[in-house]
């Protein structure tokens, strides 16, 4: 989760969205592709993205969230996991995600190189309830499933 802010732009799955606020961050805080990060660090028992990537970290100041989501990706392979898939929820009250979606996945997908269809994209709001709901907000989460390989495959062969 992080907070929406004045002056800041808004990344969501490594798309821009035009919004009046942005996310607060080290980063440029897309919340999306950090849940997909730490998913996929998490499925590969690598920890988290704070422990590769840390805020303290001066080098890590304004990365965006594709380059986080690249370097993380270049973990996996390292590991020689494949992708099987993502799925991932952004919990907004605004903006929505859905005219995004798309997009969104085609990033995503692009990066992680498999088909977008392996990239499933939710959006949902708390019904007004509490920070996200009043808009001071945006939350996200994510699962992956990977497949251990020995072999060079490229993940979109799976």
């Amino acid at each position: 989760m992080h907070r929406l802010v004045e002056d800041r732009k808004l990344f969501l799955g490594g798309v821009e969205i035009p919004f009046i606020k942005g996310l607060f961050g080290h980063s440029d805080a897309d919340v999306l592709i950090h849940a997909i990060a730490d998913a996929l660090l998490g499925a590969i028992s690598e920890g988290d993205i704070g422990e590769h990537f840390p805020d303290t970290d001066p080098k890590y100041a304004n990365i965006t969230g594709v380059e986080l989501l690249e370097r993380t990706y270049e973990i996996v392979k390292g590991k020689k996991f494949l992708i099987n898939n993502i799925d991932a929820i952004v919990i907004a009250e605004e903006p929505k995600i859905l005219p995004f979606k798309k997009q969104m996945q085609g990033r995503i997908a692009g990066v992680l190189e498999i088909g977008v269809e392996r990239v499933s994209i939710k959006g949902k709001t708390s019904e007004k309830l509490g920070e996200i709901g009043q808009q001071q907000a945006i939350a996200s989460f994510a699962i992956a499933t990977l497949v251990k390989t020995s072999n060079k495959e490229k993940s979109k062969d799976v």
